[in-house]
């Protein structure tokens, strides 16, 4: 085999990044899955994946530059003959086992030796042994990696939670519904798998991060919606129907009379969803108001009383 240097194109001078953007446009240029066509890709493919695999590890780079292995990464001392990537049944020896310097690339390029059988598709599997079965690693767990995950902060509202999804703006021309987790928590993290960036893998995931937005109307209690309700004086005293926001528009409550401010009445399935199933409730907390107009009659009223209770004190 040529000088791994020569093969990549670079000097021997070339920095550890220099080196590996070599080897990349040369996957890239010949790799077989490009290059269907081209009986003569496959080699030179083979050729450099082998020169990086020298150069490309600090440790047999040092190795190759103090003429301890070839350009092939034999041994020159110690009489060692064969296929030199025979340590794992075709794998390489020394400090890339297993085409963890090579390999890695190229999933990140090409998404891992697809194809299956013997030369379906993998341009190792000449270089293996065993009819091109043998087991060289895709990943750390045999399979060419996905890619990264995208983060992104998401503002959800209260109708988005009652609704159990809110949309998520993707791309320029891509929006998607999220599902939202009953009972979420204000920064909770969803997963919106296999739709984060393109890999050799396949897409990774998106990490939403979630905003709950504040309610003028509503203060969010885990299920329940807490809501302050005005109530004239009149209805208080008697008793009767009052309106109660909810999310989905108000709802008629009745009240007893001498129904006091700061009472609470529960409306029942008008909150946000349980993790248990079904939803919260509307706690709905009464503020009594006065007449917008002063009202004599109730002047007087009120007066009466204080003399009442003040002979009765």
């Amino acid at each position: 085999m040529r000088d791994p240097y020569q093969v990549l194109g670079v000097p021997k001078t070339a920095s550890e990044k220099e080196i590996k953007s070599a080897f990349r446009k040369l996957a890239k240029k010949y790799h077989p899955d490009q290059n269907k066509d081209n009986p003569q890709a496959k080699a030179r493919f083979t050729e450099a994946s082998t020169a990086y695999e020298i150069v490309g590890d600090k440790k047999r780079r040092a190795q190759f530059d103090a003429g301890e292995i070839d350009a092939e990464g034999k041994e020159r001392f110690q009489g060692f003959t064969g296929n030199p990537f025979g340590g794992m049944g075709g794998g390489p020896q020394g400090g890339a086992a297993g085409f963890g310097g090579a390999e890695d690339i190229l999933s990140q390029m090409f998404g891992g030796m697809a194809g299956g059988g013997p030369g379906g598709g993998d341009p190792f599997a000449g270089m293996r042994g065993g009819g091109g079965g043998g087991g060289a690693r895709r990943g750390a767990h045999g399979r060419p990696p996905k890619g990264e995950d995208r983060k992104i902060n998401l503002s959800v509202h209260l109708k988005d939670l009652a609704a159990g999804k809110a949309p998520v703006r993707l791309g320029k021309d891509r929006t998607v519904n999220v599902t939202i987790p009953p009972e979420p928590e204000n920064g909770q993290i969803v997963r919106l798998k296999d739709q984060g960036n393109e890999g050799p893998g396949g897409r990774g995931d998106v990490l939403i991060t979630l905003s709950i937005s504040d309610n003028a109307d509503f203060h969010r209690e885990g299920s329940n919606l807490r809501a302050h309700v005005p109530v004239p004086l009149k209805t208080a005293v008697l008793g009767g129907r009052i309106r109660v926001p909810t999310i989905d528009g108000a709802v008629a409550l009745t009240i007893p009379e001498w129904s006091t401010s700061g009472s609470v009445f529960r409306v029942r399935g008008k909150g946000l969803p349980l993790k248990s199933g079904g939803k919260g409730d509307i706690l709905a907390v009464l503020a009594i108001e006065l007449p917008d107009v002063p009202d004599d009659d109730l002047i007087e009223l009120m007066k009466r009383e204080e003399k009442l209770a003040a002979k009765v004190g």
